[in-house]
Formats: C-alpha cells, sequence, structure tokens
C-alpha cells in the first residue's frame, strides 16, 4: 500500500445516550465516532457525500479492527484523530486513535479498511488521483 496522508482531529463529549449497561461507552458508539470522524476528515479536503455521488462512487466499509483499551464514561471528552494509512487500487486504509482529551490517554485505537464502489454497479473502482491528492495535502480540521 502507497503511503498517504496527514491527520485530522475533532473531539467530542461522549453523550449519556452511548453509555451501554456496563456503565460505560458502548463499543458500537465506538465504530460509529470511527466512521463520523472519517466522514468529517472527507469533507474537509473537499469530498462530502454530494462529491462522491458526482464521481459516481462512494467508499464503503470492508472491515474494522479495533483494540478498545480503556472505558469512556458519559460527559468525557475525547479526541478523536485519523488518517490514511495507505492506498492500494481500490481502498485506503484508515487509522483512528481516540484519547481522553483531559489526560492524553489512549481509549481505542483502529483501523479500518475503505474500499471506493461504484453507485451503479456495487463492484470495486479504482480510487482516482483527484482523491488521493485530497487526502495527501488535506487540512487538518479541529
Amino acid at each position: 500500500m502507497e503511503r498517504a496522508s496527514p491527520e485530522f482531529a475533532d473531539e467530542l463529549d461522549a453523550p449519556a445516550e452511548d453509555v451501554d449497561e456496563l456503565g460505560h461507552v458502548s463499543n458500537v458508539a465506538y465504530i460509529r465516532w470511527i466512521q463520523e470522524v472519517a466522514k468529517a476528515h472527507s469533507r474537509a479536503v473537499g469530498w462530502d457525500h454530494d462529491a462522491y455521488k458526482r464521481l459516481g462512487a462512494v467508499f464503503v466499509v470492508r472491515r474494522h479492527e479495533v483494540d478498545y483499551l480503556a472505558p469512556v464514561y458519559a460527559g468525557e471528552r475525547v479526541r478523536l484523530t485519523t488518517w490514511i494509512a495507505g492506498w492500494s487500487a481500490a481502498t485506503s486504509e484508515r487509522r483512528t486513535r481516540i484519547v481522553r482529551a483531559g489526560d492524553g490517554r489512549e481509549l481505542c485505537r483502529a483501523s479500518t479498511l475503505w474500499a471506493l464502489v461504484s453507485l451503479g454497479s456495487g463492484r470495486p473502482r479504482r480510487v482516482p488521483p483527484e482523491i488521493r491528492a485530497a487526502f495527501a495535502f488535506g487540512e487538518s480540521g479541529g
């Protein structure tokens, strides 16, 4: 895989509705946050949903690998940092790291394989150079 992009970061306060019966944020919420920060990164570099629709293709998740390292509780502020670790012909590997904003403790580490697929056929499509370039030189969020 070809090496790629600068980091993008965003913060959020863990909402009470993301807490499960164990009293901490559910693993399902972490997955949602990982997807949301990926979408925010894409929007920040000029590739929102409408841009992908014009291209006729969208990225879909092929695989998530998630290491849950410490719990998050309702109201805690977390910082999500994400970047493209590499590209192949039709995929990107995105890494995400979640830390507690207050003390910097690492809470979660994830790797997601995203595949670019045609909206018409659902088949994989080669990632065009303009997408790779947008992420290679994209602005960092905050």
